[in-house]
């Protein structure tokens, strides 16, 4: 089997190579998503305005193909290399980012909002001591959909030879399916078991980062599902 090779693991261009190559990408991806949606969509939920902004956004970016942004970027100022790759991924990661973090600001307690408005708080105030901690759940969420989609779709950036492991796969389309079948294969569950891998520890880092007393209130409520792009979870 292709993975059973240690030299497959170790040269050059292998697998520890690509693997690093692939969680570069998808990490500066989703940092660059954050750093655009969080504000957005925290600010928006806090003023209870822009609803139909979170869905034209969502939308706009959901409905934009990533392989045609991979292949169209590159022919603009961003230029060859990795910069337009992970631009084009961040747009992927932007959807589930910001309508979580619209929504988690929208759900926040109606009677700690009061509270914190009759102690004379700020709305800069009220956002970032009350309804930030209350939306940490859906943030984490919202994280954790958009982390697993891009390292899953960063095997795509091997079309415009941006790296990550799906350089394993395109390289093995390039033999003939006899010598080359095991490395598409290898390749394929590489990208999936990273992804499957990404989903539990996320999982697991969200539960640990969610407030016990937010953790009690998800469990006799249910776990809040991923917002849509209309902010409703």
């Amino acid at each position: 089997m292709w993975l059973n090779d240690p030299l497959n693991w170790t040269n050059p261009g292998g697998i520890l190579d690509r693997l690093g190559e692939h969680l570069e990408i998808s990490a500066a991806a989703v940092a660059l998503g954050c750093l655009v949606a969080w504000p957005l969509g925290l600010w928006l939920g806090h003023t209870g305005r822009g609803g139909g902004l979170v869905v034209l956004v969502s939308n706009a970016t959901l409905a934009i193909p990533t392989l045609a942004l991979l292949t169209i970027l590159p022919l603009t100022f961003l230029g060859f290399g990795r910069t337009p790759v992970v631009v084009a991924l961040a747009v992927f990661a932007v959807p589930p980012l910001l309508a979580n973090a619209y929504t988690g600001v929208r759900q926040a307690d109606l009677e700690a909002l009061d509270a914190a408005r009759g102690m004379g708080l700020s709305g800069g105030q009220v956002l970032r001591r009350v309804e930030l901690p209350l939306a940490v759940p859906y943030l984490a969420a919202g994280f954790r959909t958009a982390a697993v989609q891009v390292i899953a779709t960063t095997a795509l950036a091997s079309f415009v030879n941006g790296g990550g492991l799906g350089e394993i796969i395109r390289t093995g389309f390039g033999l003939s399916i006899a010598v080359g079948g095991g490395q598409i294969l290898a390749g394929g569950v590489l990208v999936a078991g990273l992804a499957l891998l990404a989903e539990v520890v996320l999982g697991g880092v969200e539960r640990l980062i969610t407030p016990r007393p937010l953790r009690r209130d998800r469990q006799r409520a249910g776990r809040p599902r991923p917002a849509d792009a209309t902010g409703r979870a």
